[in-house]
């Protein structure tokens, strides 16, 4: 008879089940251990990270970065809106000279730039036109002698009719024959001055010279020429641009105002305007025409200002900026767009405090700001008068702060 024992596997199974689950203890107690140490090192890293509000740097350190610092004041500034604009001549002060007739160019007097007065010859021509309306001018002229002539021997013979009539020598009718020949005489003679001077008048119109029966054109007013279309030994039909003058002593500004801007535009008000490549300077236009509609394309306003420019600093077609102040006003520090950084995503200025060795702390201030313009922001909040700003290397500062926020990897 087979007997079957079953004691010693069952014995087996529960040591090893047993063994199984002292292990597993032990691994999530090590899991634990391994995860709270993890835990702990980020909670340190973010501790760290944090807690950087200030920096220091040695005096090398400073001269390197071209840090410097200022203390700032407090001031009034207003908001402040800055629009596209353009500087163009003034059309009320510009000639733009064609050609009076066809013909052909014989000589071009000036170049592009060159300053001119008025009644300086610009363009000469040669035009068949020209030299029909000189000889009509001679024509002209012999005819008004004729009839001068023609008229004072009217005159004449109507004086000595009335004198014999006096004496009884002629009759009445002879008188009344003389007084209408002297009459027709002198219409004729007004007639020719009209024809006279309908010739001199288009000889003035074609700027042809009289001596040699050349067109000329000539400088209408002092200025500078600004194009010249016409080339020597062209021919060029009526109308044909050929040279353009302006007086650059006053421009026009053409401003394309926001729909923001658009209500504070009125004729007579003063607007301030700056040319990048003129540095800070800043220059002054008068608004003289205010659109009537936004176009529908940019949503802008024309508006048109007159500039004055007696130094003829400013030249047309430079594009400029202009500034436009809108808002309430508020009251706050003013530091350089170099100073404020962006750091933590938060806009902030460094606070220096300088130390014996020529080192000094910067702390960090988060700010608001305000109206900007020319090259300055207001701060709003953040700053008191008296602190001490960086105003230069603000970056090299920056760049502190970031390598300080680097924690350790231990």
């Amino acid at each position: 008879m087979t007997k079957i024992v079953t004691r010693p596997f069952r014995q087996y199974s529960i040591v090893a089940v047993a063994a199984t689950l002292v292990l597993i203890t032990a691994w999530l107690e090590t899991g634990c251990k391994t995860s709270a140490r993890d835990d702990s090192r980020e909670e340190t890293k973010k501790a760290r990270t944090t807690a950087v509000r200030d920096v220091t740097m040695t005096s090398e350190q400073i001269q390197l970065g071209g840090v410097r610092w200022e203390p700032v004041k407090t001031t009034v500034m207003t908001d402040t809106v800055d629009m596209p604009g353009q500087l163009g001549p003034n059309e009320d002060r510009t000639a733009r000279l064609s050609a009076p007739a066809r013909g052909r160019v014989v000589t071009v007097h000036v170049r592009i730039g060159d300053r001119v007065t008025r009644g300086q010859r610009l363009v000469t021509l040669q035009s068949e036109q020209a030299a029909t309306a000189r000889a009509e001018l001679a024509k002209a002229v012999a005819e008004l002698n004729a009839r001068q002539q023609g008229a004072t021997f009217a005159r004449t013979a109507l004086d000595r009719a009335e004198r014999l009539l006096e004496l009884k020598s002629v009759s009445r009718q002879d008188v009344e024959r003389a007084r209408v020949e002297h009459e027709q005489a002198t219409s004729l003679r007004t007639q020719a001055e009209a024809e006279l001077e309908r010739a001199r008048a288009t000889l003035a119109q074609l700027g042809v010279d009289p001596d040699t029966g050349e067109m000329i054109l000539r400088a209408p007013l002092t200025g500078i020429v600004l194009s010249r279309d016409a080339i020597p030994g062209a021919v060029v039909d009526p109308g044909a641009a050929l040279v353009m003058v302006t007086d650059p002593t006053t421009l026009w500004l053409e401003i394309a105002a926001t729909e923001r801007a658009a209500s504070a535009l009125r004729v007579g008000r003063q607007v301030r305007f700056a040319v990048p490549e003129l540095g800070s300077e800043r220059f002054e236009a008068t608004i003289e025409n205010v659109g009537g509609a936004l176009d529908p394309a940019t949503r802008t306003l024309p508006v048109r200002g007159l500039v004055r420019n007696r130094s003829v600093t400013l030249r047309p077609a430079m594009f400029v900026t202009v500034t436009l102040p809108l808002g309430q006003s508020h009251s706050g520090v003013v530091v350089p767009d170099s100073a404020i950084q962006l750091l933590d995503e938060r806009r902030v200025v460094f606070v220096a405090q300088a130390d014996a060795k020529g080192g000094a702390r910067f702390e960090r201030r988060d700010v608001e700001v305000g109206a900007s313009a020319g090259g300055q922001v207001q701060i709003l909040t953040g700053v008191t008068a008296g602190d001490h700003i960086v105003i230069d290397g603000a970056f090299a500062v920056k760049s502190e702060f970031a390598r300080a926020k680097i924690p350790s990897e231990s």
